[in-house]
């Protein structure tokens, strides 16, 4: 019996590994191949596919060198691991990696050793990417990236439970689509090159798509309903990028959509958590072209949890309420003495320097845990070229009590019109105590970027 099974184990290890061998080859489309974009923004293929893939976010730290890894990531239920140094330095490095091994880690999560890689690394979106794409980064990394030294950390995932990483192959078989992008001939070029880069280089679905028992995304494309629908991360919410009338994009035009990656603004809100870090690295760097072609892709996904639903309006009385002195209202007193000077009486912010809140979508989100820990902790800044913005969201876990922030916040989600559930004290509770920077370094510890 026991030999049986060690023969069935060697046979699905066979299997598995013969099915993430060998370099893939694509043709060059529209869709698929960025090299005249990147020409347009002004750099090389290479770097614009590095900034298409927003290598930076996890492969640097603030007091590192440029790619030399040593970011601290969560891998759940396991413990923690530190990201690599991806510099062409031979010894640290990936610097003595062919590209054929190179297309393998970064498709099927294998590097040059053997060792299988947890999908905190997003080689599952990153297997879409087309041939000329992959071998502009490889190249890009061993020719235009400087070397480091800078030796790899390693991870604090327990010896026995680290051995989860040998069922890595089999998992990439259960729930991976490995193939590359396909473009689909019934659409047009700004879609195909939207579906490209939202599920392959950019990798929205690893934040934007909940995930099922095994950790894996539950939906890759728009096939799927739960594709970029939603979902919660590291104490946030990730919000919905289909066309959910109130709490998605339904109310987004394009022009709506480009903007906001653009900028890290838009008419309904800006950009904070970690989206900040997307949009300082990644998506203000491309070109017209990809930001109208994400667009496009993502105002083609239909609502799915909002299907039918009465679209959100705006009601001034709240207003009236506050310009009165009207305090009857609980949380309205907390909103006017902390709030009001930066989102107005009017809930409307003053737009593009401080966000609305009446109609953003993350006030009307089902979960409320973005808007805690914001009040909680703030945010960091975009910062364009012409530098940083003037304002960031400041925080207020030092000014105010969990009842106070739970009060403010269940009164914005009921105020111009919304109606958001209530916030409990015990909710605020919560992520107060996941985030306390005195307290644990969770805070730091992400799972995606």
């Amino acid at each position: 019996m026991a030999f049986r099974k060690l023969l069935a184990v060697c046979c699905v290890s066979a299997l598995v590994a013969g099915c993430d061998s060998g370099a893939v080859t694509t043709e060059s489309t529209y869709a698929t191949d960025s090299e005249a974009r990147a020409a347009a923004a002004g750099i090389s293929h290479g770097e614009y596919v590095a900034r298409l893939g927003n290598c930076v976010a996890c492969h640097s730290i603030p007091e590192g060198e440029p790619l030399a890894g040593g970011l601290r990531m969560n891998v759940p239920m396991l413990g923690n691991l530190y990201t690599t140094n991806i510099t062409p330095d031979p010894t640290n490095g990936i610097g003595n990696y062919t590209f054929e091994e190179f297309d393998r880690a970064m498709r099927f999560g294998v590097k040059s050793d053997g060792t299988r890689m947890y999908p905190a690394m997003p080689y599952p979106s990153y297997a879409k990417m087309s041939e000329q794409d992959m071998r502009a980064l490889y190249d890009f990394i061993m020719n235009e990236v400087e070397p480091s030294s800078t030796p790899n950390q390693p991870s604090e995932i327990p010896g026995f439970k680290d051995m989860a990483r040998m069922g890595m192959g089999i998992w990439n078989v259960l729930t991976m689509d490995d193939e590359p992008y396909e473009p689909d001939d019934n659409q047009s070029n700004d879609w195909n090159r939207g579906a490209y880069l939202v599920q392959g280089l950019g990798h929205c679905g690893a934040c934007h798509t909940p995930r099922g028992l095994l950790m894996q995304e539950k939906g890759l494309d728009e096939g799927d309903s739960a594709f970029l629908a939603g979902a919660p991360l590291d104490h946030w919410s990730a919000s919905s990028l289909n066309g959910d009338i109130n709490s998605g994009l339904g109310r987004w035009t394009e022009d709506d959509v480009a903007e906001f990656l653009g900028s890290g603004h838009n008419r309904f809100g800006t950009a904070f958590g970690t989206m900040v870090e997307v949009v300082n690295n990644s998506t203000q760097h491309m070109s017209e072209a990809d930001l109208r072609g994400m667009a496009v892709y993502l105002k083609s996904l239909p609502p799915v949890a909002e299907v039918g639903a009465t679209e959100w309006s705006y009601d001034n009385s709240d207003t009236q309420e506050l310009l009165s002195l009207n305090f009857s209202e609980p949380g309205s007193q907390i909103y006017y003495e902390y709030c009001s000077n930066c989102h107005g009486t009017n809930g409307q912010g003053y737009y593009p320097y401080q966000p609305p809140l009446a109609g953003n979508p993350v006030i009307m989100d089902p979960d409320p845990s973005s808007l805690i820990n914001l009040t909680l902790n703030g945010s960091l800044r975009v910062i364009a070229d012409e530098g940083p913005d003037v304002n960031d969201m400041p925080y207020f876990r030092q000014l105010l009590s969990d009842d106070e922030i739970a009060e403010v916040i269940t009164y914005i989600r009921s105020a111009w019109g919304h109606n958001a559930s209530a916030v409990t004290t015990a909710e605020v509770s919560e992520i107060r105590a996941a985030t306390d920077p005195t307290r644990n370094d969770d805070i730091f510890t992400l799972r995606m970027k």
